[in-house]
């Protein structure tokens, strides 16, 4: 798949220099920069929902107890 942008000339210029920096092509660039975004974004949406579920229950446990939870 393949798609176009549209950058101001400063933009573009920022864009090249970190690639350049990075020793990456633009494309590669801009795909790490989106997935990185996504992953940043999952990850914080799955510490909400752990805060969330340990507010709810503020039960811990200690390192003994987890690992007999987990049966190691």
């Amino acid at each position: 798949m393949s798609f176009s942008i549209q950058l101001t000339a400063k933009e573009k210029t920022l864009a090249e220099n970190y690639a350049m920096q990075h020793a990456l092509s633009l494309e590669e660039a801009f795909k790490r920069a989106l997935f990185d975004k996504i992953e940043d974004e999952q990850d914080l949406t799955v510490a909400k929902e752990a805060y969330e579920e340990y507010v709810e229950n503020p039960k811990t446990y200690s390192h003994e107890e987890m690992k007999e939870i987990l049966g190691l």
